[in-house]
C-alpha cells in the first residue's frame, strides 16, 4: 500500500537557497524514487513584494485563493495525506482547512517556531526569548519581533491569535518536531504531545567524507545577530593566528565583518558559496564553529558536518545542544561566551588524537541517524500512523 501512496506536499517559498526550500525539494525527491506519486504545490512569497500593506495583511491571515488552490488539487489528485512544510506567509493556514473540507488528512512538519512565536526564532534583543510562549502573542506585536515592525508584527500576532480561536491547529492530524527539544517547546507552548512525532533533517546525497587537511576552522551561515556572530568574531580576535577562520555567508553583519577581517589576522570573508563549494571547504576543515544564540530549528549544516565526518563546535543551546553530542561529535560551549568558545578550540588544537576520533563519530552519527534511507523509515512510519489513525 504504501509504495502506492499519493501525496500532496505543500509549502511557501522563500527565493532562498538551502534552508526549508531545499529540505522540501529533498524531501519530494526522496518520496518519488521511491515509488510514490508526489504532487509539489509551492506558493511564492515574491508575490507579495509589489502589493499594498492591507493585502499582504488579508492573505496572511487567510488567503480565500490558496484555500481554493488546495481544494482544487485534492479533488484532481486524489492525495492520500496533505504534508504541509510551510504557510508562512503567503498560502496562511487556510490550506489546512482546504484538506479538512476535502476530508484529507494533514501532516504538518515545524521547521521553526512561528506558531510559538512571532519573529519564529523565540529571540530578542540578543536573547532567548519565550514571553509569547502559550499566550497570545500580544507582547511580540508590541516588541515589534517581526522585522522590528509593530505593524508587521501584529499581522502575525492576529494570525497566530485568529487560526488558535478556529482551531486551525487541532485540524492537523501529526505535527513533525525535528528534535525533541523543539518538541518539548511546543508542548510548553500547549500542542498536544501525543501529536507530536521527531523526524530530523537529512542529507541526500551523501556528500562524502572528507579528509580534513586543511587546517582550518570553518563558519558556515547567516551573518545576523542570532547566528552568534559577534561572538565568533570575538572569539577569534583573542585566538589570533592559531588557527585560521573562513567565513561562508552573507548578511546583515557583513560591512562590520568585513571590516574586523582587516585588522584579525586569520579571518577571511568567502561571502556566499554554492553548495559543492561549501563541500569542499568542509571536506577540508578541521572543524565546523555554530555559534547560533537562538533555538535554532535544525540546522542541515550540522548535519552536513556529520556526513563529511567534520566535528562541531556548537553552542549548548537549543536543538543544536542536542544534535551535537560533546566530547563525541563535537564540543560545546556556553552560548554568547567567546572566551569559552576560544577555550574550546584551544583544547581541540591540543588534542589532535580527540579531534581524529570525533571525525569518526561524526560520520558514524550521520549513518547511523541522517541518511536517507533512515529518513524515508521515519518518515513512512509517520504517514502509516496516521492513515491507520483515521481508518
Amino acid at each position: 500500500m504504501l509504495g502506492s501512496m499519493r501525496i500532496l506536499k505543500l509549502h511557501t517559498h522563500y527565493q532562498q537557497p538551502g534552508g526549508e526550500d531545499g529540505v522540501f525539494g529533498t524531501e519530494v525527491a526522496l518520496l518519488r524514487d521511491q515509488g510514490h506519486t508526489v504532487v509539489a504545490l509551492t506558493f511564492h512569497n515574491k508575490q507579495l513584494e509589489d502589493v499594498s500593506f492591507l493585502w499582504r495583511a488579508a492573505v496572511t491571515l487567510w488567503n480565500r485563493e490558496a484555500h481554493s488552490r488546495v481544494r482544487e488539487a485534492i479533488r484532481l489528485h486524489r492525495p492520500d495525506i496533505l504534508h504541509v512544510h510551510n504557510t508562512f506567509p503567503l498560502a496562511s493556514p487556510a490550506v489546512i482547512h482546504a484538506a479538512k473540507a476535502e476530508g484529507v488528512p494533514v501532516v504538518m512538519t515545524l521547521h521553526n517556531y512561528r506558531l510559538l512565536c512571532v519573529n519564529a526564532l523565540l529571540f530578542r534583543h540578543g536573547q532567548v526569548c519565550e514571553a509569547c510562549m502559550g499566550r497570545l502573542p500580544w507582547r511580540g506585536a508590541l516588541y515589534g519581533c517581526y522585522r522590528d515592525s509593530r505593524s508587521a508584527s501584529a499581522v502575525v500576532a492576529g494570525m497566530l491569535a485568529l487560526h488558535r480561536a478556529l482551531g486551525t491547529w487541532s485540524l492537523v492530524d501529526r505535527f513533525i518536531a525535528l528534535t525533541e527539544f523543539a518538541r518539548q517547546k511546543f508542548i510548553e507552548g500547549g500542542f498536544p504531545p501525543e501529536k507530536i512525532a521527531v523526524k530530523p533533517n537529512f542529507v541526500h546525497p551523501d556528500p562524502g567524507l572528507g579528509e580534513g587537511g586543511g587546517g582550518y576552522a570553518l563558519f558556515v551561515g547567516r551573518l545576523s545577530p542570532e547566528k552568534g556572530v559577534k561572538t565568533l568574531l570575538r572569539a577569534w580576535e583573542q585566538l589570533g593566528v592559531k588557527i585560521p577562520l573562513k567565513i561562508v555567508g552573507d548578511g546583515p553583519l557583513m560591512p562590520g565583518v568585513s571590516r574586523l577581517a582587516q585588522k584579525v589576522r586569520g579571518l577571511e570573508i568567502l561571502g556566499y558559496k554554492e553548495p559543492e563549494e561549501i563541500y569542499s571547504l568542509m571536506g577540508k576543515a578541521s572543524f565546523l564553529v555554530f555559534p547560533s544564540e537562538c533555538y535554532e530549528g535544525f540546522p542541515r549544516i550540522l548535519i552536513e558536518a556529520f556526513a563529511k565526518g567534520l566535528p562541531v563546535l556548537t553552542s549548548a543551546l537549543g536543538s543544536q545542544g542536542s544534535v551535537v553530542e560533546h566530547l563525541r561529535t563535537g564540543l560545546h560551549f556556553r552560548p554568547g561566551d567567546p572566551e569559552d568558545l576560544a577555550a574550546k578550540v584551544e583544547w581541540l588544537l591540543a588534542h589532535p588524537k580527540e579531534l581524529v576520533r570525533m571525525r569518526k563519530e561524526a560520520r558514524a552519527e550521520y549513518e547511523a541517524r541522517y541518511t536517507a534511507e533512515r529518513n524515508y523509515e521515519q518518515l513512512m512510519a509517520i504517514y502509516r500512523g496516521v492513515l491507520e489513525g483515521r481508518r
